[in-house]
């Protein structure tokens, strides 16, 4: 049977629309490195969107050629995010807290032609631009007077022909593109097409996702450069919510001092931004008056159990989503629903530190060396993952085909057990597994139960080896004065682990390493003690 439907094509274009139709004087709110706040409108947003798509065509830019960015969270960023696919051309966020020379391989790499960078980010630039290839570079300056051998952003926009067409978008053209980390070689690149990019926003704006909507103030504090800021600005922009763009400035007192002015309802970040914030609010809990019913969502690696409840105290609700930049990325949020049924309050908080259920149209299987595993809570395997904004390759990578399956799926290389209701439990990356005597030791539940006692702020356990039991954990901390005693951390954590699950020991630092997207980074603290054991103590059998 022939379809009557329509065929409209699910591009970035209708929602920047929308939000300019129907919300045209909602704000976007940004700090500017220098700390002052600027504002401007989705009327605003939508003029100056269309300006650089005009100038970029003019300019030359071509169909999928890739325009760079170097840029803090601002509206001068968020016009890129739609300027450039409005266009025909793929938007390219560089993560500035990479090295230099990572950075003029990614350029290299994504073949970028144009650069829009922050005049602040100069500095930066300057390290790789030797390197890289773009054809021109245009400068976001937000300070008078100054000048350099670059072009001006918004003498860019000023030259933009006047109500010139814009192109004919597909679904499928390439909108957006991300690097990953690399962690462990080289970063690759994933391309996101206007069709993944819409339905991925659609799916978090759902009640059982971030339950997001035009009375919303979204507030992302994960870097734009970092996987879209998780979408969160094109969610926010679909539904006409109000955007607080942070800036550079993410400290604890300037976020919350932020938070409480613009009186922000949602915003994201990683756990070491939140758990800064907790201890902010612990400190001084009534200093600043913020919006009822803030919801914080935290993604990057898995919460606190503990620092769930302190949120809870200040009446703040801290949402666990999980994902990666091969999903664009989030592929499973945590909400508590009716089909659990009565619980205690210990179960709940539990399950709030779990990955939660997939979203709408993602798919998840989790399979081990026997085949799927049983939704039990218990058997480990790797989840992974198909829906239409997973990724299906990297970008010009077909070496590491291996990362999907014969059918499809990708492979994530997140190690997780399934309740009984679907609840997805990262238990630990496959790389990051301790196996100690045959038996397996999840360094990620312990890390989490670490945290939750007093004055320790970070914790990460890693694998050692040891000539007997093939590896053994030990945990590396960040706490505060005066540092707990290994024998009191034993005693707190003999209450949910087995004795032989303990650490062999307790190492004490200033801080620990991380990427450049705040996850903390084994690979370094396993090289750094990898002889640390030495084979020099007993464990009881």
């Amino acid at each position: 049977m022939k379809s009557t439907m329509m065929d409209f094509q699910l591009t970035l274009a209708p929602m920047l629309e929308r939000a300019a139709t129907l919300y045209p004087g909602v704000e976007i709110v940004s700090r500017m490195p220098e700390r002052n706040l600027h504002r401007r409108t989705y009327a605003d947003l939508a003029n100056r969107a269309q300006k650089l798509a005009r100038a970029l065509i003019a300019a030359g830019l071509q169909r999928s050629e890739r325009v760079a960015t170097l840029m803090w969270n601002h509206s001068v960023h968020l016009e890129a995010y739609f300027g450039v696919p409005l266009a025909g051309g793929v938007i390219h966020t560089l993560n500035l807290r990479l090295p230099p020379q990572q950075l003029a391989f990614i350029a290299r790499h994504a073949e970028d032609r144009f650069l829009i960078v922050d005049e602040v980010l100069l500095p930066l630039l300057q390290k790789f631009i030797s390197e890289a290839p773009f054809e021109r570079v245009f400068v976001h300056r937000t300070c008078q007077g100054s000048s350099d051998r670059y072009e001006d952003y918004e003498a860019l926009l000023g030259a933009a022909p006047d109500d010139s067409p814009l192109p004919q978008l597909s679904e499928y053209d390439a909108a957006a593109m991300c690097y990953t980390s690399g962690t462990t070689g080289d970063p690759k690149g994933v391309v996101y097409s206007h069709r993944a990019l819409v339905l991925h926003s659609l799916a978090l704006a759902l009640a059982d996702s971030f339950a997001m909507s035009h009375n919303d103030s979204v507030m992302p504090v994960v870097p734009m450069f970092h996987v879209n800021a998780w979408g969160f600005p094109y969610v926010a922009t679909m539904v006409g919510a109000k955007q607080v763009l942070p800036g550079p400035h993410v400290d604890a007192e300037s976020l919350l001092d932020l938070c409480e002015r613009e009186q922000v309802t949602l915003s994201t970040g990683v756990p070491t931004v939140w758990m800064a914030v907790c201890a902010a609010l612990d400190k001084d809990p009534r200093r600043w008056r913020l919006a009822p019913g803030l919801r914080l969502v935290v993604g990057g690696s898995a919460p606190a159990e503990s620092v769930i409840r302190r949120f809870d105290t200040h009446n703040i609700r801290l949402i666990h989503a999980w994902g990666m930049t091969e999903s664009t990325p989030i592929a499973s949020t945590c909400h508590l629903c009716a089909s659990l049924g009565e619980m205690s309050e210990d179960e709940k908080y539990a399950i709030r530190a779990t990955q939660g259920t997939p979203v709408p149209f993602v798919q998840a299987r989790v399979i081990n060396q026997d085949g799927a595993v049983p939704w039990d809570g218990k058997t480990i395997g790797e989840v992974q993952l198909r829906g239409p904004w997973v990724a299906s390759s990297y970008y010009n990578m077909p070496e590491l085909s291996d990362k999907w399956t014969e059918d499809g799926w990708l492979r994530t290389g997140d190690v997780v057990t399934v309740n009984k209701h679907g609840y997805l439990h990262v238990v630990d990356r496959t790389k990051d597994l301790i196996k100690s005597g045959g038996e397996w030791i999840s360094s990620v539940d312990l890390e989490n139960a670490i945290v939750g006692y007093a004055g320790v702020r970070e914790a990460a356990v890693i694998a050692v080896p040891h000539p007997k039991w093939d590896e053994r954990p030990v945990a590396v901390i960040v706490a505060n004065e005066p540092r707990p005693k290994p024998e009191e951390l034993n005693e707190f954590l003999a209450k949910r682990f087995a004795k032989w699950q303990l650490p062999d020991a307790y190492i004490f630092v200033e801080e620990l390493p991380h990427t450049s997207t705040g996850k903390l980074l084994k690979s370094a603290l396993r090289d750094r003690y990898r002889d640390y054991l030495n084979g020099h103590f007993t464990i009881a059998d």
